[in-house]
Formats: C-alpha cells, structure tokens, sequence
C-alpha cells in the first residue's frame, strides 16, 4: 500500500506528473485571473451610481431608430472632491457645464455628437423635484437650467433628460453625467490629451474675479495636458478669443475628439477600457441601463468599430437673441430627422440595412410615420416656392409634424418665416390661410399639400394649419439629400488637426 501511495503521489511516469503540474498550474492561473476580473467587475459595478428613472417623463419620444442616443452631461457640482478642482463652494448646487448628445448610427461605424449651448432658450417639461412634485412646464428658459430642477447639489440628469427630448423628438437611449474630478482622472489615465493653445494663458483668464493676473498657467503653442490643466482648458471662457460659450464648445469638440483618437490609439480592449472604467466611475452617474460593469463596458466595446474620420462633432443650429442663444428652425429639425433616419451629416445611409432610416436608394419611411427626412408628397410637375413666405402651425398632437411639413416647404425653395403649436390640437384637415391678393401663393402650397382646405382671411400673410390628413408620402430622389449647409459645414471629424477649424473663444 505503501508503494502504491508513493507511486501515486511522487512516482511513476516523470512526463505525466510534470503534465499534471502544469495543467494545475495553467487552472489556477484562470481561476486567479477570473476571480480577479470578477473582483474588478465587482468593485466597478460597486462605485457606478445611477439617478432614479422616475423622474423620467412618461411622455417620451418612441425609439424609431436602430441606433443608440446617449446624453453626455458634464456636470460642476462640487461635491466629493470636486470643489478643489473646479472651485466655489461645496454645498453649491450642481449645474450642466456642457452637454452633447451622441447618436451612434445603426450600423455601428458612424456616430455624431451635437453639442447644445447651456444658454440655449427652449422650453423645459416638466420635471421631477426631490419630494416627489412634478414642476410646471417653463418656456423660453435656458437650457442649463433643467439640470438645477430641485436645486440639489448632484442636479437633476432626469430632467436634462426630458428637455433634451422635447427639443430634438429623439428618445434618449442613455444618460451619461461626468463631473470635474472624473473628467481629470480620465486624461490621467490616457497620459494627457494633445491641445492648441493661441497665447500664453493667466490665472485671471481663468478666473476674471482675480485682481492680479497671477501665474502663467498655459504656454502658446500644441501641447499635452491632463488632470487640473485638462480641466482648466475646456473650462477657460474669458482667457480665449471672444470669450464666448459658443467658442468654448469649438474647444471642448477638439478636445473630446483629441481625447477619443488617443483611445483608439492605445486599442479599444476590456483591459484598456477597465482602467477608463475604473477612473470614470468614481465620478460618474448613469441611467439604470448602464448601472452596471458589464453593461457600461458592453456598450464601450460597442463602439470599437467606429472610425474616428466618421465620428463627427457639431452644434444644434443657433443663433444670438441678446446674450442668449435660440434654436434655428427648420435647420434644427432637418438634424433630428436626419439622426432619426440614420443618415450622416453628409446625408449618407448609415442604418446598416437594419430599418429604421432609409435602407438604400429610394427607399423611406411609410408614410406618416415622421421618422425619416421630411418629404414632398406627388405633386404635377415641379413646385417651386422662390419668393413665397409662409407660416406652419402644427394643429396635431403629433410631434414634430410643423417641423416636417417645414421641411417639404423649405426644399421648394419656400421661405417659412416660423413654426409654432396651433391655439388648438384637434385639427383633422389640413387648412391654407391666405390674405388679400395671395390666392395663387396658396395654390402654389397647396401642390406640395394635397386634400388641403384653403381659406381666405382678411390677415396678411399666407399661414399653414395642420392636420391629422396631411401625410408625408415617400421621397421621389433616389436618396436622402445633406443636412443644411449651416449644420454640415462646422462639423469636426475625431481625426481633425486640434488645432484646425477651431474658435478660441
């Protein structure tokens, strides 16, 4: 028995043994590194925190496309750390620095992000307080303003969340907050992202309050930054060109892009993404959908197929109203419709034959589903609407249909002075109100518009209100044309020049 033990244990074949080892070995190893990964997951999905889903509105958009659309938020709440990086008080209430809105295509190799403005007017919904209250729609308010809803000093992501899809009529797949330290912590990770600085840059440029110009904090010139100089670059506003917020996000754009083509560089892998993971979570809170290790690092590795030329960067279409800035229609809209469709900005198919935007040369939406690119119902002949000024009420519940019909009218060359909500929503024809002496101008529109009732009224002017009859019909074109130049032009690909098509503002 004896024998038989040493046999079993230390003798008999070397070659067997040694394979025996190493197979132990070779176990362990896995079960070591699974128990480590698992440990990380563990303590990823540990540090990940998430925002209540109930102060999401139960009015929200119908998810019409195959792609994905992720709300980035960075928030300067100066709780955890934060007021040591980004200053002021650390029982201020946290505010919306800056926001864009991210639309991965259907295909998963196009994706845009559209910066909105924090001093854009619109209208806010209503929204969620602490104690459970839901607060009255405010219209005309800044945007920035929905995430002080409640004035709670991690803000109110949900509410950002609901104005965001009032303004676009886009359903928001995602909501990603990042505040100041975990925004440092992700360029540290990175070892620095490249910038473009046009001159030496001060304390006080940072800082207009301080009554010395301080120490000189940037160098003119391309160079690497990260941690506190990250963050002081695409915070500084007063330091930089004309100072204003519009050029500031032109800066930010470039630095988020010069931020991605240095991930992509060092390779889109769970073991580089875990460390990026593990920085950004600490800081960082999410919608429930990705309130977990897994399902955030599922949707990162998602994205690994995007090329950075085809990542594109732009601002929702605006303009100045005082020191504010308003929403410019139909340009706005043309965006959302497009993003509905899956169309890039040059207005190329990126639905990866999946629906939900044009499949291939003249195909569209069915009609009346207003998920594609507004469209000309079949008229006689060509309609041309040069020199012709109309109005567009939407006298529907259906959202977004003033914004398409303007569309159908602007692509005829007819210049629509605005849209707006008729007095009343229950219209089921559709009516053309035309003044003294414009009764062929409401025939001309009446071509793009068939089954329409016009109306003669003593008011100047030439109106469209419409109802649940007017229906879109699919595009004669053989393919969706590009977004207005307005929109197109300004676009910023990842793999720009940071130092290229930039406003130092």
């Amino acid at each position: 028995m004896a024998g038989d033990r040493r046999r079993r244990s230390g003798g008999g074949s070397g070659g067997g043994s040694r394979l025996r080892l190493a197979l132990g070995i070779a176990l362990s190893l896995i079960v070591l590194a699974s128990a480590g990964v698992g440990w990380i997951y563990l303590k990823l999905s540990g540090d990940i925190d998430t925002f209540s889903a109930g102060g999401l509105s139960d009015n929200r958009p119908s998810g019409t496309s195959k792609g994905q659309n992720v709300l980035v938020i960075g928030s300067d709440a100066r709780t955890d750390g934060n007021s040591e990086l980004g200053g002021g008080s650390k029982d201020d209430i946290g505010r919306s620095d800056t926001a864009f809105l991210l639309h991965v295509y259907a295909d998963h190799r196009h994706a845009v992000a559209v910066s909105i403005p924090r001093d854009t007017l619109l209208d806010i919904p209503p929204c969620q307080l602490p104690d459970g209250r839901w607060t009255e729609q405010r219209s005309n308010a800044m945007f920035n303003a929905a995430f002080s809803v409640g004035q709670t000093v991690k803000g109110n992501p949900a509410c950002t969340q609901n104005t965001v899809e009032k303004l676009t009529g886009l359903r928001v797949d995602h909501t990603v907050v990042v505040d100041f330290k975990g925004f440092a912590q992700l360029t540290d990770v990175v070892g620095g992202v490249r910038v473009c600085v046009p001159q030496d840059i001060y304390q006080k440029d940072l800082n207009p309050n301080r009554t010395t110009r301080g120490e000189r904090i940037f160098t003119k010139g391309t160079q690497t930054v990260s941690g506190q100089k990250a963050l002081d670059y695409v915070r500084i506003r007063h330091g930089m060109g004309d100072g204003s917020d519009i050029g500031r996000i032109k800066r930010q754009q470039a630095f988020v892009a010069s931020l991605l083509k240095k991930v992509k560089e060092q390779g889109l892998t769970p073991a580089k993404l875990l460390p990026l993971a593990n920085a950004a979570t600490h800081s960082m809170t999410v919608d429930p959908g990705l309130g977990s290790a897994d399902k955030l690092l599922g949707f990162a590795m998602s994205l690994k197929d995007i090329d950075l030329h085809n990542t594109k960067f732009v601002t929702i279409p605006w303009r100045y109203e005082g020191e504010r800035v308003a929403v410019v229609e139909p340009d706005a809209s043309a965006l959302w419709a497009a993003l509905k469709a899956d169309r890039t900005i040059d207005g190329a198919d990126a639905s990866g034959g999946q629906g939900g935007g044009t499949t291939g040369p003249g195909t569209g939406p069915s009609p009346g589903t207003g998920t594609g690119p507004s469209v000309t119902p079949s008229a006689t002949g060509a309609v041309t609407g040069a020199g012709i000024d109309v109005a567009v009420y939407n006298g529907t519940t259906v959202t977004g249909l003033a914004a398409r019909a303007a569309r159908t009218l602007t692509d005829h060359g007819f210049t629509v002075t605005g849209t707006a909500t008729a007095s009343t929503q229950d219209h089921t024809t559709t009516v053309i109100e035309y003044g003294p002496g414009q009764e062929d101008k409401a025939r001309t529109i009446e071509r793009l518009i068939p089954g329409a009732r016009l109306t003669s009224t003593s008011a100047a002017g030439i109106s469209v209100v419409l109802g649940t009859s007017y229906s879109p019909a699919k595009p004669d074109s053989a393919s969706p044309g590009p977004l207005p130049s307005a929109v197109a032009d300004g676009a910023r690909s990842a793999d720009d020049d940071p130092c290229a098509n930039l406003s130092y503002g």
